[in-house]
């Protein structure tokens, strides 16, 4: 397939001709269930879903099949009185289950609110009273969690052995042999929300937002021309569904473009993803930093798997280091493409696989057509090329931006006509931008403005080094140092010798003033449930040391 050039495309580029590809309208109504599932299960063989459960037993699912569950369930919902507004909750893993709720759930016009498996009773209970939860769908498993939960609305169980069934308000299988296999699906505005998200509260107490049915040419545009969904792809996205990636772009985006997706229940392993790509001949990968980072520490595996066939992967999540786009380009002959968005926005810049631009190591790639993206100095003007400044978008000249505020007494993240994403980048002028860090994490030291990602990137370049996380720590004399929490790969020992060579890496592959004055040692960094390293917690920790409070 012949690529285009961005900047051509662009050039003509209409959100209208992506709205058309919708069978309903901003003016008459449309239904998200029949956006992604409906439309494609005329061919009653096309596959939704290819599983592979805990214990190993493998399955799949037509579109036609999950039209008629979704019906089920979708019916279910209304005889419980639950519809266009109302939020209906899922703890489940990546299972088939999980994604005939999602469906039934849109399909009655209801809103999907997704739970984090790993989550906690108290990061659930949160969640449903934030949201004002009227059901919530879950298993055996996490059953146990619930007992904590002082206003717990209906559960419906999902059940093999029967064993909690008559402990639940509903059994799953039980709903939906009890509601027909047809039912129509409710129409909604493109205003009307459809999922009922939070943010992962890396920095405090997660935010509740809503995304509207008019994200979907948004998420359209996104599987498109950023992650280069084919008509053959075998697309699997590793991140789970329970946060916005996993959801906007491992079940909405892909089945609204008719894509197959795959579901691993099975934790994530290295030798557990080998065998996976190889089984379901995956072609198109999505993941996060971290696990192309475990790839690659375990790449003497990948000679056991020789059948990969990788044609193109994608990052997002955190900044990718060249270093693993490199590895991969080598080792399984894929190129992976780092690529930026919120769970506010949804993925606003990339680099495209289906666009030919110029590429940049360490590069979030060119605004997504539809965005407006800018860097916006303290001042409040707008960055030139080579300037630094915060990543905001242009909200009056980006038409595919649906994020309209938090939920209750947030914050609300606008500043005139921009939406301020809290991110530092450097702009390149063209519509292209590189990440340096968090507007909070950037460090100052001895009159110098030190983006902790470029230097985790450097000390990631080092081959003891696995993973990385740098920070501010207090200091007398420069009034900030750097300091970086490493995770050293199993045959490096962890001596002073290495913090020196560590040091001299960082001097010569970066500058003289940004390598990290102070190393610790760690065995693993502390992470949100998304995988998303928590700063501030390492922060907390370097001004402890210190004894001076952190801010």
């Amino acid at each position: 397939m012949q690529t285009t050039r961005y900047d051509a495309f662009v050039k003509d580029f209409s959100v209208d001709a992506v709205t058309r590809m919708l069978q309903g309208s901003a003016d008459e109504g449309l239904n998200v269930c029949t956006e992604i599932c409906d439309r494609h299960a005329h061919d009653p063989d096309k596959v939704a879903l290819r599983y592979q459960r805990i214990d190993g037993s493998c399955g799949e699912m037509t579109f036609a099949e999950l039209q008629r569950q979704a019906a089920r369930f979708a019916g279910f919902l209304q005889s419980q009185g639950i519809g266009p507004g109302d939020r209906v909750a899922c703890l489940l893993p990546r299972t088939p289950e999980l994604l005939i709720c999602v469906l039934g759930t849109l399909r009655a016009g209801a809103v999907y609110q997704p739970l984090f498996t790993a989550f906690g009773s108290g990061a659930i209970d949160y969640r449903l009273q934030q949201a004002g939860t009227r059901l919530l769908v879950t298993n055996e498993e996490q059953w146990p969690k619930l007992a904590e939960i002082a206003q717990l609305p209906p559960v419906v169980l999902v059940s093999d052995s029967g064993r909690l069934s008559t402990e639940a308000d509903f059994v799953f299988d039980q709903v939906l042999a009890g509601q027909p296999d047809e039912h129509e699906a409710v129409l909604i505005g493109a205003d009307d929300p459809i999922l009922q998200m939070f943010t992962s509260g890396t920095t405090g107490k997660a935010k509740g937002l809503e995304v509207p049915a008019r994200a979907l040419p948004a998420f359209w545009m996104y599987m498109k021309y950023a992650v280069g969904v084919r008509d053959d792809d075998n697309f699997w996205n590793v991140a789970d569904p329970g946060w916005a990636y996993g959801l906007y772009y491992g079940i909405v985006g892909p089945l609204l473009l008719g894509c197959t997706i795959h579901y691993n229940e099975a934790g994530f392993t290295a030798e557990n993803t080998f065998e996976f790509l190889r089984h379901y001949g995956i072609t198109n990968l999505a993941a996060a930093p971290t696990a192309y980072r475990l790839l690659m520490a375990n790449e003497h595996l990948l000679d056991d798997y020789p059948d990969i066939q990788l044609r193109v992967a994608s990052s997002a999540g955190e900044p990718l280091n060249p270093e693993v786009v490199n590895w991969a380009q080598r080792k399984l002959n894929c190129r992976v493409c780092d690529q930026y968005g919120q769970t506010e926005t949804g993925m606003t810049s990339a680099n495209f696989h289906e666009f030919e631009h110029t590429r940049r190591d360490a590069s979030m790639g060119y605004q997504i057509p539809g965005y407006r993206l800018v860097a916006l100095k303290p001042d409040g003007e707008e960055a030139a090329a080579g300037e630094s400044g915060e990543l905001a978008v242009d909200m009056e000249n980006s038409p595919l931006f649906f994020f309209r505020g938090y939920m209750g007494d947030a914050r609300k993240p606008f500043q005139g006509r921009y939406y301020l994403t809290g991110d530092v980048v450097i702009s390149h002028g063209d519509g292209s931008h590189s990440y340096t860090g968090r507007d909070d994490d950037i460090i100052a030291s001895a009159g110098y403005r030190i983006g902790p990602a470029e230097v985790e990137s450097s000390l990631l370049e080092h081959p003891a080094v696995l993973e990385s996380a740098v920070v501010g720590k207090p200091d007398e004399k420069r009034g900030t140092i750097v300091k970086a929490f490493v995770v050293v790969r199993p045959e490096y020992f962890t001596d002073q010798t290495l913090v020196d060579e560590l040091q001299q890496h960082v001097r010569m592959n970066l500058s003289t003033h940004s390598y990290p004055r102070e190393i610790a040692f760690v065995s693993e960094l502390p992470k949100t449930s998304s995988g998303k390293i928590q700063r501030f917690l390492l922060r907390q920790q370097a001004a402890a040391e210190a004894a001076v409070p952190v801010v």
